[in-house]
C-alpha cells in the first residue's frame, strides 16, 4: 500500500497535470515515502486510484480543482495545492509546508501576421491561464487595426515578467531591463498555463535602455520577418481587391477600357489596380526589412520591393529583396563604427543610403532577372493548368490552408495565392479562400448534424465558428482541432483539400484576397460562381461527415 495517494485534476492542460505528477512522485521517492498518483484530463483519467490505494492510504494530495465533496477521499487528512504550487516545489506540497502563493504581475502583447482571429484568440489563453494559476495579467493586442488595449508605462515598470506571444516582429524596446519571454501565438491558444510556467523559468532580461533597443532588434527567424511584410501588405491588397471588384460592379466588363478613365468606375480601377495592387509589392519587401533592421532598413526594402516591380520579378523579388535589404542594413549597423558625436547620421543618412545601394545594384544586375524569369514561368505555368494538372494544384493548397489553420503551412498557401494577384492569376485565391472557409463551416454543420459527439460547450461555439468560416476565418477551428487533433485534422484536411480541387477544376477565378462569402455577390469578383458554391459545400460535407464517423461520442468526465 502506498502511504500517500494523489488527484491532479489537470482539465485541458495535459501537459502540466503530467509534470505535476512526476514531480511528486520525485519529491516523494527523494524523502523516501511511497506514492500514487493520477491525472484527470478532459480526455480521461491516467493511472485511476483504485479503492484499495484509496483505503490504504495515509494522506491525499488534491492538485487542481479537484471536487472538495469527491466521497472518495473522506476520513483521509488531505492536502490541497494548485498545479503551479505543484511544479515550484512539489517536495513543500508534500511536507504540508508549501509558501503562499505571490500573485505575479504579467503584462503580455500578442499578435499574429493578419490580426484576424489568432492575436484575440491568444490575449485570451494568456487571461484564463493567468486567473487560474493566480496571476495578475495585463494583454495588449496588436490586431489589424494596430494596438489596442495598449500597455501602460506603469503597468510594465509594475510587472514581473513581459510574454511576447507572437507570430510577427514585436518592438521590445518599452521592455529594456524586463524579463521577456517569446512566443509564438499557438501555444499560448493551447496551453497558456504551460506557456506562463515556461516564461517565468526561461524568461531573459532585455538588455539596453528604451530607444536603444530599436538599434539591436531582436534576433528571430526568417518566417516571422516574412509574415511581418505580409501583415503590412495584405491591406494594400485586400483594399485595392475590393476596389477592384467594385470598378466592374459600376462600369462592367470595360471598367478598364480607357475610354471608362474619367467615369466613376474607372477611378475606382485607378486606386485599386493602379494604385493599391502597385504599393502591395514594395510594402512586403519594406517591412520584412523593417522586422530585420528596424527603421534603417525600410527604405532599402520598400525601393528594392519597387524595382521587384519595375523588373517584372513581382512579389518573389519583393520578397528576396526584402531579406537582402534588410540583412544587409543588419551587417552596416553592427560594423560601422562612427565617433559618437556621427553617430545620428547612421539611421537616417549612412544605412538608408548604403543599403538602398547594396539592394538595387543586386536587384538590378544580379537578383531580378532571374527572379523575373521564374516568376513568368510559373505565372504562365498556372494560367496554362487544366483538368488533372488543376486538380492537383488545388487538393495541394486546400490541404496546406486547413493543415494548421492559420500558422506557416496555411500562410504560405494564402501568401502565395495573393502574390499572384498581381500577376492577374486568379483561381489559387479562389481555391484557398474556399479551402481556408470549410474547416470552421463543416465543424459548425458537424455540431448540428452529430451533437453526441460534441461536448455542450463546443456546441454552443459552433454557431460562432461558422460565422468565422462564413468570414473567412480559418482559425475559428482551432478549439475544436485542438482538443482532438489526430481525428479533426485530418478530417479538415481532406474536406479542404476536395474544395481546393472543385475550385481549380471549374476555373474559378477570384480578384479579392479576403472577406469571404460576403464579396461573392460583387459583380465580376469571382467567375462561375455556382461551381465556387459547389466547391464549398463539397469540402464542407466531405469534412462534416468524416467528422460524424472518426469522432467518439462525447462522454462527460466525473471526478
Amino acid at each position: 500500500m502506498s502511504e500517500i495517494i494523489a488527484s491532479v485534476t489537470a482539465g485541458d492542460v495535459t501537459v502540466n497535470g503530467v509534470l505535476a505528477a512526476e514531480a511528486l512522485r520525485k519529491a516523494a521517492k527523494s524523502s523516501g515515502k511511497s506514492i500514487e498518483v493520477e491525472v484527470r484530463t478532459n480526455e480521461g483519467v491516467l493511472n485511476p486510484l483504485g479503492a484499495q490505494q484509496i483505503a490504504g492510504a495515509r494522506l491525499a494530495v488534491l492538485v487542481g480543482n479537484t471536487d472538495a465533496a469527491d466521497s472518495r477521499f473522506a476520513g483521509i487528512k488531505s492536502i490541497r495545492a494548485t498545479i503551479g504550487e505543484v511544479l515550484a516545489d512539489a517536495g513543500a506540497v508534500l511536507s504540508g509546508s508549501k509558501p503562499v502563493s505571490v500573485p505575479k504581475k504579467i503584462v503580455a502583447i500578442t499578435s499574429c501576421p493578419t490580426g484576424i482571429a489568432h492575436t484575440f484568440m491568444a490575449a485570451e489563453g494568456l487571461q484564463q491561464a493567468a486567473a487560474a494559476m493566480g496571476h495578475e495579467i495585463r494583454v495588449e493586442t496588436q490586431g489589424s487595426v494596430g494596438s489596442q488595449t495598449p500597455l501602460t508605462d506603469a503597468e510594465i515598470a509594475a510587472a514581473d515578467l513581459v510574454v511576447i506571444a507572437a507570430d510577427k516582429q514585436v518592438d521590445l524596446g518599452r521592455f529594456a531591463g524586463k524579463r521577456v519571454f517569446q512566443s509564438g501565438t499557438k501555444p499560448a491558444i493551447n496551453d497558456g498555463q504551460n506557456l506562463i510556467t515556461k516564461a517565468f523559468a526561461e524568461a531573459a532580461m532585455q538588455g539596453g535602455g528604451a530607444k536603444a533597443a530599436s538599434a539591436a532588434p531582436q534576433k528571430t527567424g526568417a518566417y516571422k520577418h516574412l509574415m511581418s511584410g505580409v501583415s503590412f501588405m495584405i491591406p494594400f491588397v485586400t483594399a485595392g481587391g475590393l476596389l477592384i471588384a467594385l470598378a466592374f460592379a459600376f462600369g462592367g466588363i470595360y471598367a478598364t477600357d480607357p475610354s471608362h478613365a474619367n467615369t466613376f468606375a474607372g477611378a475606382l480601377f485607378e486606386i485599386g489596380a493602379k494604385s493599391a495592387f502597385t504599393l502591395f509589392v514594395p510594402i512586403l519587401g519594406g517591412f520584412i526589412a523593417y522586422s530585420i533592421a528596424d527603421r534603417p532598413g525600410l527604405a532599402p526594402g520598400m525601393i528594392g520591393g519597387l524595382l521587384s516591380s519595375l523588373l517584372g520579378a513581382g512579389f518573389l523579388g519583393a520578397i528576396a529583396a526584402g531579406f537582402l535589404a534588410g540583412y544587409s542594413t543588419l551587417y552596416l549597423n553592427r560594423y560601422i563604427k562612427l565617433p559618437r558625436s556621427m553617430e545620428g547620421l547612421k539611421p537616417v543618412l549612412i544605412l538608408p543610403l548604403l543599403g538602398t545601394l547594396i539592394t538595387g545594384l543586386l536587384m538590378v544586375y544580379v537578383i531580378g532577372t532571374p527572379i523575373a524569369e521564374i516568376l513568368a514561368f510559373l505565372t504562365n505555368f498556372l494560367k496554362s493548368m487544366q483538368g488533372s494538372s488543376a486538380i492537383i494544384l488545388g487538393l495541394l493548397l486546400g490541404a496546406m490552408m486547413a493543415f494548421d489553420m492559420g500558422g506557416p503551412v496555411n500562410k504560405a498557401a494564402y501568401t502565395f495565392a495573393v502574390g499572384l494577384l498581381s500577376a492577374q492569376v486568379y483561381t489559387p485565391m479562389a481555391a484557398v479562400m474556399a479551402a481556408g472557409m470549410t474547416p470552421p463551416l463543416a465543424i459548425a454543420l458537424a455540431t448540428r448534424l452529430f451533437p453526441a459527439r460534441f461536448s455542450e460547450e463546443e456546441r454552443e461555439a459552433g454557431l460562432s465558428t461558422g460565422a468565422l468560416g462564413l468570414s473567412f476565418i480559418t482559425e475559428g477551428a482551432i478549439p475544436f482541432a485542438a482538443r482532438d487533433p489526430f481525428r479533426v485534422i485530418p478530417c479538415t484536411v481532406a474536406g479542404s483539400a476536395v474544395a481546393g480541387a472543385i475550385s481549380m477544376a471549374s476555373g474559378v477565378q477570384l480578384k479579392v484576397p479576403h472577406g469571404g462569402i460576403f464579396v461573392l455577390p460583387i459583380p465580376d469578383a469571382v467567375t462561375h460562381l455556382g461551381f465556387y458554391v459547389i466547391a464549398l459545400v463539397a469540402g464542407t460535407a466531405v469534412t462534416a461527415l468524416m467528422l460524424g464517423v472518426v469522432k467518439k461520442n462525447f462522454v462527460e468526465k466525473t471526478v
